[in-house]
């Protein structure tokens, strides 16, 4: 591995080419294989691009949604290897993409060492064997794939009839990687889907070859250690291993963000450090046997795990690389901030440099009742405004891969669109409600934003490809951490501030991200105190009790760690514990909410 930290998936289209703009340098990257009609625009964007022929496949053909994941997705390999094999010919001169790769790469690595080397020789017979030897050793980054796994539609042929369980959003897209031609991963996240898990049995490349190297891996994308190992199980008494476990902070996170019951991302790393071994030898003794039973033998595989989710600075990615024993790290929200690497629209990307702390917020925005990280500049949230003005709420519902709600319908629709808000405010009117919940009850309802539209609509925009009577408003979902990144940066700036060569956040006030995923968490009790209180009962006490008392837990943990912290100043750990002592304070006094019921 070149990097020793990845992109992970950025909306549907933020990231949609990343591997196209970072693959050659070893910069692994991740893209959203959820929305077909994305993919197949974006496949004919590259393809004239390139000057490459382009057949489209019509949305009626059988299977379109695997036949045009897979179509994009082959593109991109094929573009990325001929990218890399161009970058791998070209001459050592201090400005060239092959100096590029080397001058990216971390300051520890050894093979960055040897292009330093390298550079200082005089030119000679041994100086070209020794760029040869180099050539030979670089790595192109990852065209890695997500599947949010619960988004799993079932869909129907022409006719109105079920195009089956293998033709459902989730299995369709899963179909359409297994049968490209990546050697990647597929990153599974939102939760478990067994149906999804159990169709990975049916392709090949998830199993190990002779020499028990996998063509395709599987990454579970997690938030707690129990979570992680019941999944991990399951697929491996189906003879899958899962290669990494990506940890992911349940709330300082970008996109949907999934609360934990409370627990917090330092004792959660911990628990994977401790218990990892264990986890190791019971998942191998499992997978093993499944793999006996299907006539497969392979030596012990190995499990990686990584974390994502409110990184900001040079220091906290080295010290949970090392502290923790991770593989890699995931930063993803700071990289919408440069334009090279990600497909964020000009007025977008402005007003993201310009946004400040209150400009981030976790909404109920989603349709999937999920929570969201929503961005109040975006001009998304600007038309979602204008049309409750205008008394038309909601939003045109074409793309469909959100509809889960059948309150009003026979089949279900999305509670996002126009369709739904209209029906179930209609619904409200009838109730007689006191104004004050009737507000708040229509102001919930018409929260939810078109997701399937907004997130793509960026990269539209930026790659001159929006039709004519396309919305031009655009929906983004940074984590909380973007506030502290001020300006629009390059490749080289971000990959220098990750590995402490520059400081993009020299002299602004941050906390440690520990300390800033705390203060989210407490901020998520206070507001679910808050919505419980007119319907209170002893299951909910005892969760939030449960909830508060885990994040005194995380309290204690991370004041315990504080001399772990070596490399910072004393100044830098004071700072630290008393901002704990404060949201220690906090949350204590979210006492009062609970004896006052």
């Amino acid at each position: 591995m070149s990097h020793t930290f990845h992109i992970p998936v950025l909306g549907l289209a933020f990231s949609v080419d990343t591997p196209l703009k970072v693959a050659r340098y070893g910069i692994s990257s991740t893209v959203s294989i959820v929305d077909d009609e994305l993919l197949e625009r974006m496949r004919k964007y590259h393809c004239e691009q390139n000057a490459l022929p382009f057949t489209p496949i019509n949305k009626t053909e059988p299977e379109s949604r695997t036949k045009r994941v897979t179509a994009y997705l082959n593109l991109l390999h094929k573009l990325v290897n001929q990218q890399f094999d161009e970058l791998r010919k070209l001459p050592f001169n201090h400005c060239s993409d092959i100096d590029r790769y080397f001058e990216l790469l971390p300051p520890g690595s050894e093979l960055k060492h040897g292009y330093e080397l390298m550079s200082e020789y005089p030119e000679c017979d041994s100086k070209r064997i020794f760029q040869s030897l180099l050539r030979s050793r670089i790595h192109m980054g990852a065209i890695d794939v997500n599947i949010m796994s619960k988004v799993d539609k079932m869909n129907y042929t022409a006719e109105g009839n079920p195009a089956g369980e293998e033709n459902s959003d989730a299995l369709a897209a899963l179909k359409g990687f297994a049968q490209s031609n990546l050697q990647s991963s597929i990153i599974l996240s939102a939760g478990m889907n067994p149906r999804l898990y159990s169709y990975l049995e049916n392709f090949a490349d998830f199993y190990p070859d002779e020499n028990g190297q996998l063509r395709k891996k599987i990454i579970l994308k997690v938030s707690d250690y129990r979570s992680a190992l019941i999944q991990a199980k399951f697929l491996a008494k189906k003879g899958l291993w899962v290669s990494e476990f990506r940890i992911e902070s349940g709330l300082n996170c970008g996109g949907h963000a999934f609360a934990t019951d409370g627990l917090l991302l330092g004792p959660i790393l911990e628990e994977f450090k401790q218990k990892r071994l264990q986890m190791a030898n019971e998942l191998t003794q499992m997978y093993q046997a499944a793999l006996a039973t299907k006539g497969i033998t392979t030596h012990k595989p190995k499990l990686k795990v990584s974390v994502q989710g409110g990184i900001g600075t040079a220091y906290e990615n080295t010290f949970l690389m090392k502290h923790y024993q991770l593989c890699a790290t995931g930063w993803g929200s700071p990289f919408l901030l440069v334009p090279e690497v990600t497909n964020v629209d000009p007025d977008t990307l402005q007003s993201l440099a310009n946004a400040g702390k209150d400009d981030f917020y976790i909404s109920n925005s989603s349709p999937l009742g999920v929570l969201f990280n929503n961005f109040k500049g975006s001009t998304m949230e600007q038309q979602r405004l204008q049309r409750i003005e205008k008394g038309v709420p909601g939003s045109p519902c074409v793309k469909k891969f959100l509809v889960s709600n059948s309150e009003f319908t026979q089949e279900p629709i999305c509670t996002a669109s126009r369709q739904y808000q209209m029906l179930k405010i209609a619904q409200l009117q009838e109730l007689n409600l006191p104004q004050k919940d009737y507000q708040q009850q229509v102001e919930a309802v018409t929260e939810k934003i078109c997701l399937c539209e907004g997130l793509c609509t960026s990269a539209y925009i930026k790659n001159d490809m929006l039709k004519p009577r396309e919305s031009k408003a655009v929906a983004v979902c940074p984590g909380p951490n973007l506030a502290y990144f001020k300006n629009v940066y390059t490749l080289g700036d971000m990959v220098k501030h990750i590995y402490g060569q520059v400081n993009l956040l020299q002299n602004v006030e941050r906390p440690n991200l520990f300390v800033n995923e705390l203060n989210l968490y407490i901020d998520y009790l206070r507001k679910e105190i808050s919505s419980h209180l007119q319907n209170w009962n002893g299951k909910r006490e005892n969760y939030l009790l449960k909830f508060k008392n885990q994040l005194q837990d995380g309290i204690n943990y991370y004041k315990q760690l504080l001399p772990e912290l070596t490399g910072q100043t004393q100044e830098y750990l004071n700072k630290m514990y008393k901002e704990l002592l404060i949201s220690e304070a906090h949350l204590e006094a979210l006492d009062l909410g609970l004896m006052a019921i």
